[in-house]
């Protein structure tokens, strides 16, 4: 088995290892990032493909040719619900735009511009195994590349291995902060397809939702005025969705797909799950996917992986520079991620929650009655807000008879402020977590008790 070392192994070539790599590589550290696809494939993964905007990505690549290439649509201006009856709710984004980008494009450019930026990619590689001291230090991994043994020396070692990462199974975390609080009911399952249609859609400027019996939801996306993503996905803490059978269930509903022509189909799993509480173990950072930062309500993370991509990066080299791979050296990293759209999503968390104590159609009702920021909120464009109580009363009135659904949806936005506050305190090194997790643990018990929802952790 041949043995290369680098500061730096990213494991992963998505969004969170890309600009991990990136990032890396601007530092002047060696770091390579093992990719298990071809390079023709790199860069095709399943996903709604919708984002906020170029502006929130960190600037360590050319962010001009990324939405050049890869930006289709960058005129999202409104949300629209499809409620059970037949009607539809419209959202108009109060500020700024939202985009659909070409997904396998924006893979291949992230990449491209990771080994502009000085970053070694090696393709075909699938990672098999960690390297892991006495003392419990990630050392790296070991992979097969193109059909040979490889071993992969490294000062620290990302994680953007995506869902349940093999890593994370393969390492022995008990002695960390690592979160390993997860499990498979802590997922959604999702399914997309890309559809060229013959005449353009009447909601080229919005992105479409219509909730389903499973917690999920169906999604109309497009990408230009004849080219739509459509998917759907379900908790796999609810029943089984046959996911092909009922995405071609609705769109045999629908006329504009009549006749429409599939471009690309492909499904995946993907964390709706608040982030992990630590993401940390020495030597060891995990990122994206990998590390459940992906918005819970749906399904989104895009924006928060790049994020922690390049946060990571940063707080390891550092860490390199210092000569001190602990967590403690680390811990920036989480305090960063958990202090920013960590606690938004982890706010988010409790509408998911609330949701598997309703039906569809008493999600339809709360979507019907919420005033419109809320619902962008809730999408995560800025975080959870109050809801003040004339606008309770105004949407009460509007949706007589279920009073009691919307009453507990209010209640859910202020229990979220309630623990983004708590995530605002989120502790600046490991002595202070024990503390900071019984505290918002405790939170979780309360609010699992006030809306008679199960345990989701």
């Amino acid at each position: 088995m041949s043995t290369d070392a680098y500061d730096i192994v990213v494991v992963g070539g998505g969004t969170a290892g890309a600009f991990a790599a990136a990032s890396a590589a601007q530092q002047d550290l060696d770091v390579v990032l093992l990719e298990r696809k071809s390079e023709d494939e790199a860069g095709h993964i399943a996903c709604g493909d919708a984002i906020k905007g170029k502006s929130t990505f960190p600037e360590v690549i050319d962010l001009d040719y990324l939405r050049e290439e890869a930006f289709t649509n960058e005129n999202i201006q409104r949300a629209v619900f499809e409620v059970p009856d037949g009607g539809t709710i419209e959202y108009p984004f109060e500020t700024g735009s939202g985009a659909i980008v070409d997904r396998k494009r924006y893979g291949e450019v992230l990449l491209e511009e990771a080994d502009r930026v000085g970053a070694e990619l090696h393709f075909d590689t699938v990672v098999q195994d960690v390297l892991q001291a006495e003392d419990g230090q990630i050392e790296g991994v070991t992979a097969t590349r193109k059909g040979d043994q490889k071993r992969y020396d490294a000062e620290v070692v990302i994680d953007a291995a995506g869902a349940l990462s093999i890593l994370q199974d393969k390492a022995d975390l008990a002695d960390a902060t690592f979160d390993t609080n997860v499990n498979f009911q802590q997922f959604c399952s999702a399914y997309r397809e890309v559809l060229e249609v013959e005449e353009p859609v009447e909601y080229d400027d919005a992105i479409v939702f219509k909730p389903t019996e499973e917690l999920g939801y169906l999604w109309y996306f497009p990408r230009t005025a004849t080219e739509i993503n459509v998917g759907l996905g379900f908790q796999m803490d609810q029943e089984p969705m046959e996911l092909v059978d009922e995405l071609r269930d609705d769109l045999e509903d629908r006329e504009e797909f009549e006749n429409a022509e599939v471009k690309d189909k492909l499904g995946a799993a993907l964390p709706t799950r608040r982030p992990y509480d630590s993401g940390t173990a020495p030597g060891f950072i995990a990122v994206g996917d990998a590390a459940g930062h992906v918005n819970p309500t749906t399904g989104g993370g895009i924006p928060g992986a790049a994020k922690a991509g390049h946060w990571a990066a940063e707080v390891a080299g550092d860490a390199i520079a210092e000569g001190d791979l602990s967590e403690d050296a680390l811990w920036e990293y989480n305090h960063r991620v958990l202090t920013d759209f960590g606690k938004r999503f982890a706010a988010m968390d409790l509408y998911n929650i609330f949701g598997t104590t309703l039906t569809v159609d008493d999600i339809a009702d709360v979507i019907s009655a919420m005033p419109a920021q809320q619902l962008i909120d809730i999408l995560g464009r800025s975080g959870t807000s109050s809801m003040g109580w004339g606008l309770k009363l105004k949407t009460m009135v509007q949706t007589f008879g279920h009073w009691g659904t919307l009453y507990d949806a209010y209640k859910v936005n202020q229990r979220a402020s309630e623990l983004k506050e708590i995530y605002d305190e989120y502790p600046t090194a490991p002595d202070g977590f024990g503390d900071w997790r019984e505290r918002r643990d405790a939170f979780m018990e309360d609010f699992y008790a006030e809306f008679g929802a199960d345990p989701k952790y």
